[in-house]
This record gives structure tokens, sequence and C-alpha cells, in this order.
């Protein structure tokens, strides 16, 4: 070998070992994946203590993290709790964002473009930020970042050592669910815990099991999410996070701030560099999420969100001095449900013993306008609900009176539960005069809060929520299935626009 060639492979070796140090250092900085179930309430996991739903994918996760027993989304739907974790920020304080089927103002910015501007690729799948318009205000793409087909899309289309950051976002185990797909999937239907919020049925144990089904699938889905990125050689460097929106779809879930609707399954794992097997009971919330991934990008924390960063107690030998003392979570409209559109707005304070709700016009009903009562699903009573549809046949029977009375009748201005003492909230005890103190108290840190992080609500400013656009159409009219008629008696169509 010669002089010059000596040199030239001595040149191409230095470029080549500067070229992987500046890989390597990139990738200091941890990729962020976050698997998202759709409507999963918080003790419906193996490693939370269900034993009828199977889900070893997600208990394996848990083991090797930090599992939240006391987490909650920001509001019970679907857009308004997307939303608030993207912005990290209440969704009082995102104006239209708090609505279901809305849209997400453009002078918020989103998680996604701050990691993009901190020399991440993002991506997601399925639902993403909504359902919405985002295309109604002008953003270029949805709030969640780009679109690809699948993880193994995203994962094969990442450039070497660039940190990344996905959202997974299954389709399960939102509704409608297959009547009876939860016993063929060998779902064990006597073995069912039914809440005392539910009447313990056939029916409705067919329906849990459904449920479960899907959250099974679920599962399995995040299995192979986890080979995938095994095989791509990035587990050892990648945050995961396993979570659901909100709660489950069951009558007194979804749409309402109880436990069913707010509370929902957190794991965040990142082998040897958080805690392992560890549960906390840590009150958090979705909108942490948002200020915990920007400081592992190394990127500015907006001083405007409202989460807190999830470090001080997932990270190894940390210890969090900094603890909540309560969660304030809040609703607006949900579906298109009541006359001209009005919404149900609400807003909560949960501690580790109480949950404290203030309704603003309890005047409504919190279900939606009768007969289809739909803010409980199915919405419009087109597609089967055996919980819901059981409920409604026996409103005036022994069996369902109670279910009825707690998820579709009218509600008094204000709630609250003795959530140690009554885990399934049955018993209000605002009006209790041996609560008074308690309720008294409640009620003045969320107003507080609420005051200090600017809630129209409570500051008197003005209240936009019952008017702003709904980008589905067919909710508006909507038309019942041939086997609800007849079950209920029911008109074929409804028109929520008089």
């Amino acid at each position: 070998m010669n002089k010059t060639t000596y040199i030239r492979n001595l040149c191409i070796a230095a470029v080549a070992f500067l070229f992987a140090c500046k890989s390597e250092q990139k990738q200091e900085r941890p990729n962020i994946l976050l698997l998202m179930s759709d409507n999963q309430s918080w003790n419906h996991v193996g490693i939370y203590g269900d034993s009828v739903v199977r889900t070893p994918n997600i208990d394996k996760i848990a083991r090797e993290g930090v599992r939240f027993t006391n987490a909650y989304c920001n509001s019970p739907s679907c857009t308004p709790a997307r939303a608030a974790m993207l912005t990290g920020q209440d969704i009082w304080r995102i104006e239209e964002g708090a609505n279901l089927w809305g849209i997400l103002p453009t002078k918020y910015e989103v998680l996604p473009d701050l990691l993009e501007k901190a020399g991440y690729r993002v991506g997601y799948d399925g639902k993403g930020w909504g359902p919405g318009s985002f295309e109604a205000n002008g953003r270029k793409r949805n709030p969640g970042g780009n679109k690809y087909a699948n993880f193994a899309e995203f994962i094969k289309d990442r450039k070497s050592g660039e940190p990344w950051s996905y959202w997974f976002n299954s389709l399960h185990p939102h509704r409608p669910y297959e009547v009876g797909s939860g016993e063929k999937a060998g779902v064990d239907i006597n073995k069912i815990k039914v809440p005392a919020y539910l009447p313990d049925t056939k029916d409705i144990r067919i329906d849990i099991a459904d449920y479960y089904a899907a959250i099974e699938e679920f599962d399995q889905e995040v299995g192979t999410i986890m080979q995938q990125l095994k095989d791509a050689g990035q587990l050892e460097n990648t945050i995961v996070i396993v979570c659901s929106d909100n709660g489950w779809q069951m009558p007194r879930g979804l749409a309402n701030l109880y436990d069913f609707g707010t509370r929902v399954p957190l794991i965040v794992s990142w082998p040897d560099k958080f805690k392992t097997n560890e549960v906390t009971d840590e009150l958090v919330t979705l909108l942490d999420l948002a200020p915990t991934f920007l400081t592992v990008a190394q990127a500015e924390v907006p001083t405007y969100m409202t989460g807190k960063s999830l470090l001080p107690i997932v990270e190894a030998g940390a210890e969090n001095k900094d603890s909540r003392e309560f969660v304030v979570l809040g609703r607006e409209r949900h579906a298109f449900v009541r006359q001209e559109g009005l919404g149900y707005p609400g807003r909560a304070l949960r501690s580790k013993d109480f949950l404290y709700i203030k309704n603003y016009e309890p005047s409504r009903w919190p279900a939606g306008d009768p007969p289809l009562y739909g803010d409980v699903d199915p919405y419009m009573l087109n597609y089967p609900g055996p919980a819901k549809f059981f409920i409604l046949k026996h409103k005036d029977e022994p069996i369902a009176k109670q279910a009825y009375q707690l998820a579709f009748a009218k509600r008094p201005a204000e709630e609250l539960f003795d959530v140690v003492n009554d885990p399934d909230q049955l018993h209000n005890l605002a009006y209790d005069p041996k609560y008074k103190s308690i309720k008294d108290d409640l009620s003045e840190k969320m107003v507080k809060y609420l005051k200090e992080t600017k809630d129209p609500r409570e500051t008197g400013g003005k209240i936009i929520w019952d008017n702003t656009d709904y980008f589905s159409e067919i909710d508006k009219t909507p038309k019942p299935s041939k086997e609800a008629i007849k079950e209920f008696g029911l008109d074929t169509m409804y028109n929520y626009l008089k």
C-alpha cells in the first residue's frame, strides 16, 4: 500500500468514525412509542387485577416499567382528551378543542410539531387527534403528526440515527362489537365482575365479554409492535407508553366525569433508565405526557402547559417531591345529542379519597335527550348495545331502576363520592350535612384552580361550546335501527336542529 492510499483510507475511516459518533449522539435522545387503546377503563388489564381479560403483552411492559393506578384523561371524550394530551393543556384553555367532532385551533401548538422542531421524526396511525376536522381551520395535517399505514411502514421510513416519536392508535375496544364475540374468543362470562352501577345480568355480561375480547385484540397489536421494535434494533432506546384515551363505553362510563369515564390505564417503560416493576398511586393525567416527552427530547417545555413531567416519578433513583393533592377534569359537549346541540358542561376534582363534580346545567339530560340518550353508546341506538338496551327496557323495574337513575336520569348541581368506601360511586354525599366541610373545601380548591387556569366557566368569560361547529352531520338527525324502533317504540328519525 503506498502512502497516498494509506492516507486516503485513514481519512475515510476517520469520516466514518465521526459519522458514527454523530449518530450515537443523536440516539442519546430516546425514541417515544405511544400505544393507545380507544375507550378502555383503567382496571380492565390483567396486571391491574382483572382475572378475566388476557393481556400478556401489556402485562410484560408493566413488569418492565412503571404502572400508574391513579391516571386520568383530562376529559371523558375522544377528541378533547386527545387534544388536551397533545397540547399539554386543560380543555377549557383550548377553545373549540374542548368538544367532540370540532377543530383544534391552530394557535395551540401540539406535541408532534414541537418534537419535530427538536429533530424528531413524528408519525401516527389510526385516529390520532379526532374525530373532528383539522382541515376546517387550516391545519395542514392531523395534529397527531404524519400519518402512516402502520408502525412497520414508519420504522422502515426512518433515517439511521434519527430519533422518532410514534403514536399507535388502536381501534379497540371502541364499539360497536359483534354480540357474542367475547364468548367466541373464550372469555368466560361467568367469571366477569360486574360493577355495582350496572345490573348483573347475562346481557350485561355478554356486553362486557365482547369488550374484553376487543381489549385482547389491542393486546395482540401491542405484542406485534413490540416485536417489530425489537427486530428493528430499537427496543433498548425507546420509551414505551401504554394507555387509553378515556374510559369504557358502558352506561356511566364514556362522556361522564365518574372514574369509569376518566380513569385510564397508564404504563411507562424504559428498561435500565426508568424504574422496573414499579406501581405508583401518584395522581397524574394524560396532560403530563407532553412535558415528559419534550423533556426527554431535550426540547423546551412551553410555560403555558398545565401538565407536569412524569420523570420525577418514573426515573430510576428519582424521588417525586411535588406530588399532586388532586387533579381537575372537565367536559363540555360530547356528541350532538340535545336540541340545538347543547352540551352537558361539568368540572370535577379527583383526590385520592374523594370525587367532587359540579354540573353547570343540571336541568339538561346528562345522557342526552330521551328517548335516545345519545351520550350513552350506541348513541343513535342504531347498532346493538346489550347493556344500554337492557337498562332502557327495564328502567322501571327493580333489576335496572338504579342503573337507569345513575346513568340516564337528571343529576343535581353537585356530586360528591367517597371513592375509598364507595368505589362504584353510587352514593352522592354532596347534600349530606356530615360532608359539607369536605364538599366546600374541594369545591373551593377546584374553583381556585379553574380561575388560575382561566376557565371561562368560573372567570365569567365567553362560553362558546354549545355553539361551535360539529363536523358530523349524520348525528344531527339520528336514525335508530329497526330493532330499536320496534323495541322502544321510536320514531324513524330525530332532529336535534329544531
